[in-house]
């Protein structure tokens, strides 16, 4: 398999010594080179010795040295700069675009390395690599955490500059559409996010200090005052929402498919756009505030929420319940702030070059308590326990950036399972 060679090539996972090339030429690898992720030759940078001279350039690796050919790279000047050619069959010679014959090294995947990617592959088991995991030192496990986390934060901070894009480069426009897809935790994300999207917020700051008007915005937006059971509440909404809908020129969404199936009532899509609404009424400039706060207890204050008087004794439109506060649970709380202020400071940290803020997001994430779901209960299983929410969102990351892409290759631990030698 050639994406296997590559990694052989890249770790130099072959023998260093008495390597020649396909005619018999001396080889000394000093510097396999960087992996090139975009077009042209594999891996740029080598440094390589050939019959004792230095050459430093590009490293093209096939499976067949014929595929040289079936590549047309005899045909592009991309290719000129490649020093060497690796082929585990070296079936033909191979020319630069000038005729020029390249030296060529024959190269296989080591027999144990090979059958350990086989069994990553095929496993049943999951994660395949669990057996390693607890012979693994605690420091190579802590250093890729670590990693990992730092590629969690960058991979939200792409999705917050995507949303940013949509909406003109505002940084409150787009904290909205992030807070509110996380409101819908899990089950309506998606929903929350499209109807966020349809919320006209330039519209909605001109009544902000008027928590019912923001209601109808939201609610009307939400498509969620159509035939309804009707209470003096919801004539009301219904009302007021007719009138803003005139003023603004709104549409109400017909695409935005609530969930209720198998949910908590205190979950209700009418539950989380009230708490949404009663929270901007009353947090002006809702980004800003979050930036200025530096503990945990003043954003669990600011997050925690409520709702208005009708919503105490409803979990829907004109059905009443038992009274009940409908405040965010800390748990509810402290995903919000893992998945929505964590990476907001992070990503406006890094846009500012405010090192400050970045650094209180991964504080932050050291504080929290690990999130308790099916992968970090998985992960704990196989002996990979979560001590904080920075070590919970870097196990998420692992799963589905790497197990789940069977991205083995590329993983700290499938090095070292590729690597282990067995009896």
């Amino acid at each position: 398999m050639e994406q296997l060679l590559h990694y052989v090539w890249k770790h130099k996972l072959f023998p260093l010594q008495h390597l020649h090339t396909s005619e018999g030429e001396s080889i000394e690898v000093i510097d396999p080179g960087l992996p090139n992720p975009h077009a042209g030759a594999d891996f740029f940078n080598a440094k390589i010795k050939i019959q004792g001279v230095l050459w430093v350039g590009n490293v093209e690796i096939h499976q067949r040295a014929s595929d040289w050919y079936r590549h047309r790279h005899h045909q592009d000047t991309a290719y000129d700069s490649v020093i060497l050619h690796v082929a585990s069959d070296i079936d033909t010679a191979v020319t630069r675009t000038n005729g020029e014959q390249i030296p060529q090294l024959e190269l296989h995947c080591p027999p144990q390395l090979a059958e350990n990617y086989e069994e990553l592959l095929q496993t049943d088991r999951y994660p395949a690599c669990f057996s390693l995991i607890p012979r693994l030192s605690s420091f190579l496990l802590h250093s890729w955490m670590s990693r990992l986390q730092t590629e969690r934060f960058e991979n939200k901070a792409r999705q917050i500059a995507e949303r940013l894009e949509h909406c003109g480069k505002d940084w409150e426009t787009a904290f909205f559409i992030t807070l509110a897809r996380n409101f819908g935790f899990g089950v309506n994300s998606d929903t929350f996010e499209f109807w966020a999207r349809q919320v006209p917020l330039a519209a909605v700051n001109k009544h902000r200090d008027n928590l019912f008007q923001i209601e109808a915005f939201f609610f009307g937006q939400a498509g969620l005052l159509q035939e309804l059971p009707h209470d003096e509440y919801t004539e009301k909404l219904i009302k007021e929402y007719t009138y803003l809908q005139h003023k603004f020129q709104l549409q109400p969404s017909t695409d935005c498919h609530w969930r209720f199936l198998r949910m908590r009532p205190g979950n209700f899509p009418h539950i989380r756009i009230a708490q949404l609404a009663c929270l901007y009424h009353r947090s002006q400039g809702m980004l800003s505030r979050l930036l200025e706060l530096s503990t945990l207890k003043d954003l669990r204050d600011l997050l925690k929420g409520g709702t208005s008087t009708y919503w105490l004794t409803h979990y829907s439109f004109g059905t009443p319940s038992p009274s009940r506060p409908k405040t965010l649970s800390q748990s509810s709380i402290d995903l919000l702030i893992i998945n929505t202020v964590v990476p907001f400071l992070y990503a406006y940290g890094k846009h500012k070059g405010n090192e400050l803020l970045c650094q209180r997001a991964s504080q932050f994430l050291e504080e929290l308590k690990p999130e308790n779901n099916y992968i970090v209960r998985l992960w704990k299983e196989c002996g990979l326990e979560a001590a904080h929410a920075g070590d919970s969102q870097a196990l998420i990351q692992l799963k589905k950036n790497y197990c789940d892409t069977k991205k083995c290759l590329y993983c700290r631990i499938g090095y070292e399972y590729l690597k282990q030698k067995k009896e």
